[in-house]
């Protein structure tokens, strides 16, 4: 039987009070936690997220227990080397982004600060994570949007006081991705599955099914996500619970994904959606979490 308990019961590190995502992430699960961390094993062995996002159910679950090998994937290439450049050499990181927050801050044209930014093309590994959270922190509405070249393309922010240096979050970060020995690859979640193995826990977040066809948000990478990839993805899902895996996935809940996964543990929960560009549209979207557990 799977073991869950609730979040409040959980023996939280509090030198790792610092977890949270170095990004903000459109369709990113932090208002979602406390539906999903209560379905997260207690005992972990290997623990997979192939859409890793900003990787809020991975820090919360290293909050209390880093006795784990992680496996953390995504598409988005920029994306995976800025977990690297936190893992690997934080403390760089850390300086460069403190020159970009002093800059931003005494810039008196901030627009234009962004912008060229923006249009800067970095030379190193150092510097492309720090262009990628400095642009997530100033942008509009903090998204990560590319065109169909991978170019970034989301205009200014104007936000009074962004907080671009977060030192505190970002040694957080790369703690827990040293403690669960973290292999951090930008590969296709099918690739990335292939090792699961039976008693392994797997979490799927994929692009969200829109509910409608004008609500798709998929760009965080040129290719999107379609619904034949949806139903790809629900057909992984199921060789992975025959295979012994405990997977636990989140979507929208519209009458594809309903049917879908039509013959495992489905829970219908009502989130916000900070994201959205218009305030009184982030709230009540309905969600699916999907538990697949071996019989």
């Amino acid at each position: 039987m799977l073991q869950a308990v609730e979040e409040t019961q959980l023996s939280v590190d509090t030198s790792r009070q610092h977890l949270t995502p170095f990004v903000k992430w459109a369709g990113g699960k932090t208002s979602l936690l406390p539906h999903l961390l209560p379905l997260v094993p207690l005992n972990l062995t290997n623990y997979y997220e192939p859409f890793l996002g900003g990787g809020a159910l991975f820090l919360r679950t290293c909050a209390w227990n880093t006795r784990f090998n992680a496996h953390l994937s995504d598409t988005n290439e920029e994306l995976i080397a800025g977990y690297r450049v936190i893992k690997e050499s934080p403390e760089e990181l850390i300086r460069l982004l403190s020159i970009f927050q002093r800059e931003y801050d005494s810039a008196v044209d901030k627009s234009a600060y962004f912008y060229r930014k923006r249009e800067w093309r970095p030379s190193g590994r150092i510097e492309s994570a720090a262009r990628l959270i400095f642009l997530n922190k100033t942008c509009y509405n903090g998204l990560y949007r590319v065109n169909s070249r991978g170019e970034f393309n989301v205009p200014f922010g104007q936000y009074k006081n962004p907080r671009i240096l977060n030192s505190e979050g970002i040694r957080a970060v790369s703690h827990v991705l040293e403690n669960t020995r973290a292999e951090l690859r930008s590969i296709d979640y099918k690739d990335e599955l292939a090792s699961c193995r039976k008693t392994d826990f797997v979490y799927l977040d994929p692009p969200y099914q829109p509910p409608s066809k004008t609500s798709s948000f998929t760009d965080y990478t040129p290719g999107g996500f379609s619904q034949r990839d949806q139903e790809h993805l629900a057909e992984e899902f199921r060789r992975l619970v025959d295979r012994g895996c405990i997977v636990l996935l989140s979507n929208s809940e519209t009458p594809l994904t309903r049917h879908l996964y039509r013959d495992f543990e489905i829970r219908r929960v009502t989130v916000n959606r900070p994201i959205n560009s218009v305030g009184t549209r982030r709230k009540g979207y309905k969600e699916l979490i999907v538990l697949g557990r071996p019989r």
